[in-house]
């Protein structure tokens, strides 16, 4: 059985891998009458021997499954993305999904991964045999995006990776920091994945041997339509002869007006570590010195309340994210921008045991509400609403800390109980 330590080790990257010397290994059916003549796919060996190769399908499912989970690369993250090609870290197998908010597991993902930047990569796995390719499995897979989206705390992602690990006796921190790069700060990393879940910044892969022509109308347009999610197909083609196993996979979906719409005005620019002085110099040059003075004892006081502030990386609007744990992780409840607002998560609170009932929301949004310049709607308690940094100087921005330290202190006492 192919072993989870080996997902980890796995460093390749390359559209083609040949897996496999000697005699084809199992999970591996050649195809009936054989393709040896007309493939177009050949093997020369040290030997300097061409060999020519026939189209293969995989024995079975899960065998189809177990190879994506022992060798990662084979998603083709530098097909995915040329510029800064993606490297996927497997979360873990029949990954668990509910329908409703606390509400038992009702489906069940192939693979679930993340990549570099913590976007959570949903992979459903179907041979080209399989009719439910064509038209079950798209909808089956747009379930799983959307309900994971509302009820995957980051937190328990983050127990499931620990789990994996300890059972194959890894470091976590080193596994993700080696898998995804070496300057991965865990929690940092796990901060991210919470943002991408709440923006709904995820991807969706189909991985099937064989794409039927319906399925790559269907994701073509999905890509197109969606967005900030993006939607992909894999073909992972087979081929065998003589003793030997290549595997090609090719992405599938990529159309350029997709590729331009997603990547928007900053593609291609560099990526920059955000931090304290940068967003303060950043709303100094932008807005006005009151608004930067205001961020910066914001951020000061907000380092002392809660557990940690992490930093994004993005390459125009810089955020500073404060984070208190509770019971089932990272909470990140405010995000401070550039842009001169600070924006309060209700969505990120909802999902924790102090805020889950709609009561406690709306008692904080009465507190802040309370400040001169702050309207918190009724409708925005399961939203990311605003509040300008205008509106928090001086004794306001007192009002709005003592308030943020009710919440973190609340945060705590329902995640110890």
């Amino acid at each position: 059985m192919l072993g989870f330590d080996d997902g980890f080790r796995d460093r390749g990257g390359q559209p083609a891998a040949r897996l496999a010397a000697g005699r084809p290994a199992p999970g591996f059916v050649s195809e009936i009458g054989g393709m040896a003549e007309g493939t177009g796919v050949f093997v020369l060996t040290e030997t300097n021997a061409l060999v020519s190769m026939s189209a293969a399908r995989f024995a079975s499912e899960d065998d189809f499954q177990e190879l994506l989970g022992r060798f990662p690369a084979l998603l083709a993250g530098d097909q995915i993305d040329t510029v800064a090609p993606r490297r996927f870290l497997l979360i873990d197998r029949e990954q668990p999904i509910a329908s409703e908010p606390g509400g038992p597991d009702r489906w069940a993902l192939d693979h679930l991964f993340l990549d570099q930047d913590g976007v959570p990569t949903l992979v459903e796995v179907k041979r080209g045999t399989d009719s439910r390719i064509r038209r079950e499995v798209v909808g089956q897979m747009l379930d799983y995006a959307a309900n994971a989206i509302l009820h995957w705390p980051v937190g328990g992602l983050r127990e499931r990776f620990l789990a994996r690990c300890a059972a194959a006796e890894i470091d976590p921190v080193e596994a993700l920091a080696g898998h995804l790069g070496g300057d991965q700060d865990f929690d940092g990393f796990w901060a991210k994945v919470a943002a991408n879940l709440e923006a709904g910044r995820i991807r969706l892969l189909f991985v099937a041997d064989r794409v039927p022509p319906e399925l790559r109308k269907i994701v073509e347009f999905l890509n197109l339509q969606m967005r900030p999610a993006e939607v992909l197909a894999v073909e992972l083609r087979q081929y065998q002869g003589e003793g030997l196993r290549t595997l090609v996979p090719i992405v599938i979906g990529q159309s350029q007006q997709a590729r331009e719409q997603k990547a928007g005005p900053s593609a291609g620019r560099p990526r920059r570590l955000w931090d304290e002085k940068r967003i303060v110099d950043r709303l100094a040059g932008d807005t006005t010195p009151a608004i930067a003075a205001t961020a910066a004892a914001l951020i000061s006081r907000l380092k002392a309340l809660c557990d940690r502030v992490v930093f994004n990386d993005a390459p125009n609007y810089g955020a500073m994210t404060a984070e208190v744990d509770d019971a089932s992780g990272p909470c990140g409840f405010l995000r401070l921008w550039t842009d001169g607002n600070v924006a309060v998560h209700f969505n990120a609170l909802k999902r924790t045991a102090a805020f889950s009932n709609e009561a406690a929301r709306r008692q904080l949004a009465e507190r802040l509400n309370e400040l001169p310049g702050v309207a918190i709607r009724p409708n925005s308690l399961d939203r990311q609403p605003s509040i300008p940094l205008s509106a928090l100087a001086t004794d306001q921005g007192a009002a709005f800390i003592d308030a943020m330290q009710w919440l973190a202190d609340r945060l705590r006492s329902e995640g110890a109980n």
